[in-house]
């Protein structure tokens, strides 16, 4: 009997999985599974070029199934898993594996009180959900509502208003992403969404939905109203993990792994993706999340050449984090990890004539950086923070160095 791998999760980082291991030569059995009904799509794009018509649906979508030799299996979730046999479970069916991939990613988090399911308030985060925002837009010219200030919120506000429609973008802190790109910069950023349009309601909240077949109404706590032709909701996401309970392992913000990406426990079961909190050892032990497009990426094909290496000769995964954000035609692109920071410095561009960018600092050393339409000084610097933080040399004997190096626009 041929091994069996099954990757619990059709999205980026499942499709990446399964080509990296046909690419190591397993010849096995590589079972995907996927809730959603597409193979993996762009999905950065949902909330900026197919939101805004620039793309088609068509055009998101990463790969055909009939090009990776597997067995995709769409419309089809995971219901639970039984590590000690071996089983994933789906709907009336069983499914035994010699080696399991957890990319199950993440979903939105729902907002207490907001009228989910009703189709004038949505989320972003499925091609299914653009396409029912689109709709929405469509039979209703009037302002469009949109709670949250995260980068889902911002992006979206920002792809509204170059469709040139009125948007009311609300946040709970003072300025916009603050607390990840630091106070100078959100104050930057809050300032640029305004002078581009946005109606900022920043540390608003709502008290009463009155949602109406071609309107939604939403009445403030200080007693204003208003009505508006659909609301965005987009508080932030949580893993998706539901599956996952009662399996015994180890599940704090996502499923726990070792800095092999080996689930903590196991050593027939990986994570990779949003989904998997890790110690990355080049900055930090603690274990942490990297809700990012390159991080899916190159995480799926670490945990799949670890899944067959196994625990004992696998290097650790310990990428550079680096991730972007478009916003009124502005490039934001971040490195490393700003929040491990005490201080703020800024850092010259190696091309003459172009802005600084902000570095981020603890004892004396580099750990994280932003820049704002300045790609060439990001680039070195980049390269900067990766000389200040090596890889730990903790490799076994005869396994290479890992490197990282598929490209994502905008890197």
């Amino acid at each position: 009997m041929s091994e069996r791998i099954v990757i619990a999760g059709a999205g980026l980082a499942g499709l990446r999985a399964a080509e990296r291991l046909r690419e190591l030569g397993f010849d096995g059995e590589v079972v995907v599974l996927g809730a959603e009904p597409d193979i993996a799509y762009h999905r950065p794009a949902l909330s900026k070029q197919l939101l805004t018509g620039a793309v088609s649906r068509a055009d998101t979508l990463l790969a055909d199934p009939l090009e990776v030799d597997a067995e995709w299996r769409f419309d089809t979730p995971v219901t639970a898993l039984s590590p000690n046999r071996q089983v994933v479970h789906l709907r009336g069916e069983e499914l035994h594996y010699d080696g399991l991939i957890i990319a199950t990613g993440v979903e939105p988090r729902r907002m207490p009180g907001a009228p989910h399911g009703h189709p004038r308030v949505v989320v972003v985060r499925t091609l299914a959900d653009t396409i029912a925002l689109q709709r929405a837009l469509a039979s209703n010219p009037g302002p469009v509502a949109v709670i949250g200030d995260g980068f889902i919120g911002c992006e979206v506000a920002s792809s509204l208003r170059e469709m040139n429609r009125e948007v009311v973008l609300f946040g709970r802190a003072r300025s916009l992403l603050a607390d990840v790109l630091g106070p100078d910069i959100g104050d930057w950023l809050t300032a640029l969404h305004t002078a581009r349009g946005v109606r900022l309601e920043l540390g608003t909240t709502i008290r009463r939905w009155r949602p109406a077949p071609t309107h939604v109404g939403l009445e403030f706590a200080d007693g204003r109203a208003l009505d508006v032709a659909c609301v965005v909701v987009a508080v932030g996401s949580v893993p998706a993990v539901s599956w996952l309970r009662g399996a015994k392992l180890p599940l704090d913000d996502g499923v726990v792994c070792g800095p092999t990406c080996h689930v903590v426990g196991s050593s027939t079961i990986v994570a990779a993706g949003d989904v998997a909190r890790w110690p990355n050892l080049r900055f930090d032990p603690t274990p942490t999340r990297e809700e990012h497009w390159l991080n899916a990426v190159e995480m799926s094909r670490a945990a799949a050449e670890n899944l067959l290496a196994g625990p004992q000769g696998s290097p650790a995964y310990t990428p550079v984090p680096r991730y972007w954000s478009e916003q009124h035609g502005v490039r934001i692109q971040v490195a490393g990890r700003p929040s491990l920071a005490t201080d703020t410095v800024l850092l010259e561009s190696p091309v003459p004539g172009t802005r600084p960018i902000t570095g981020f600092v603890r004892q004396g050393r580099l750990v994280g950086l932003i820049g704002l339409d300045s790609p060439a000084a990001v680039l070195h610097w980049t390269a900067e923070l990766a000389r200040q933080h090596p890889a730990p040399a903790a490799s076994p004997p005869g396994v290479r160095p890992r490197r990282h190096t598929e490209a994502v626009a905008g890197y």
